[in-house]
């Protein structure tokens, strides 16, 4: 089943490796935690055609940041409809005189993901 199945686990961002703690006066009640980051976070993929234990991607030495094989969203989109049989290029319409599509007019597809 999971060969024809995609499955993708992730978030709308990932977390900060540091501590965020209140300052005095200040979140009052609140208790300490990690900032959202949308420079570096985790996504995996398996079954439908993905590379099973393939690593695409690394942050830097702090978890802070992507820098190596960065994945824009829009990529990460081109790259699902892909797998599921679609060329995002073709879901382009025009209207009020722009593109649109899924992928906005953007995305690549990430062909060293795919088994």
């Amino acid at each position: 089943m999971l060969g024809e199945t995609l499955v993708v686990w992730g978030g709308e961002f990932g977390r900060t490796p540091t501590v965020e703690l209140p300052k005095p006066g200040a979140n009052s009640g609140s208790s300490s935690g990690r900032d959202h980051n949308h420079h570096g976070f985790t996504m995996w993929m398996a079954g439908g055609g993905v590379k099973g234990g393939h690593v695409h991607g690394a942050t830097d030495e702090f978890g802070f940041q992507a820098v190596e094989n960065r994945v824009h969203v829009h990529d990460l989109h081109a790259t699902m409809l892909h797998l599921l049989g679609f060329d995002h290029t073709r879901l382009t319409y025009r209207y009020a005189g722009r593109d649109f599509r899924l992928t906005d007019v953007h995305g690549r597809v990430v062909h060293d993901i795919i088994a």
